[in-house]
């Protein structure tokens, strides 16, 4: 394994990857933590039968794993009983150094709180990629953080980030439609909900995002439950000093009806 740490092995290691295992490695350093399940979803569905897809998947990921291009995580999701489909994957010391990862190092064991909000934006992010590989609209582009992120001068002329678990351009005929998606495990107080969309109402008001689409996307919260969904709304909606059109809140199971509606 030694040879694949220099500059020279790691280019040669490179040009024994497949395409499918290059995108594999830029799909987990995009999320961060995927699970096995997730990666068989994002890139093994297109064999025979799940069967013969979950195999491929299995034997793709222990080869990136003893190769040191990912990692797997002590904790498991779903338990032993879930099987291989259960293992979180992160990039390796190998993997960080070939996608060149903004990141940079081999990512620490998460905290539970911050592993569970990560799966969860990776499966919001897969079910709109069903959604579209049913047909229910286009997807144009989904991008994970950072590259979601958004700077800007707030009023008073200080800089601030805007941090958005997804941006998402989806299309239905000849329209397009934007979003920034919040995707909420409801672990964060409604105080702290309502100073993102402050936040999000500042960014706003700059109008920079206005000249960049042509329009400012809306801001969709993604709950786990319709009772933390009318929570979230109920909370917007009275919020003072907040303009309550550029905001929704769905539940999980409700968002790719949202978008393939293209509710604005």
């Amino acid at each position: 394994m030694s040879a694949h740490r220099g500059p020279q092995g790691l280019e040669r290691l490179r040009t024994e990857l497949s395409e499918r295992d290059l995108i594999v490695l830029a799909s987990v350093a995009s999320h961060r933590f995927l699970t096995g399940r997730q990666i068989e979803a994002f890139h093994f569905s297109e064999h025979a039968s799940s069967v013969t897809g979950s195999r491929v998947c299995r034997r793709v990921l222990a080869r990136l794993v003893e190769q040191r291009l990912l990692v797997r995580l002590e904790r498991r999701v779903g338990g032993v009983r879930a099987g291989s489909a259960s293992y979180v994957y992160a990039l390796g010391s190998a993997g960080n150094r070939l996608v060149s990862n903004p990141r940079g190092k081999r990512a620490e064991e998460p905290s539970r709180v911050f592993l569970d909000h990560t799966l969860a934006v990776a499966d919001a992010h897969l079910a709109l990629l069903q959604a579209a590989d049913a047909r229910r609209f286009e997807l144009i582009s989904v991008e994970t953080e950072p590259a979601a992120w958004r700077r800007f001068l707030n009023s008073a002329g200080a800089r601030e980030t805007l941090r958005p678990d997804l941006y998402v351009v989806s299309a239905q005929g000849e329209f397009e439609h934007c979003w920034f998606l919040e995707i909420d495990n409801a672990t964060e107080s409604t105080p702290a909900v309502l100073r993102k969309c402050r936040q999000y109402q500042a960014y706003w008001r700059t109008g920079i995002e206005q000249q960049r689409s042509g329009t400012f996307p809306l801001v969709v919260w993604v709950t786990p439950n319709d009772r933390r969904c009318k929570q979230l709304a109920e909370a917007i909606a009275s919020a003072r000093k907040l303009q309550p059109e550029i905001f929704r809140a769905v539940a999980s199971d409700e968002l790719v009806e949202l978008v393939a509606v293209g509710a604005a």
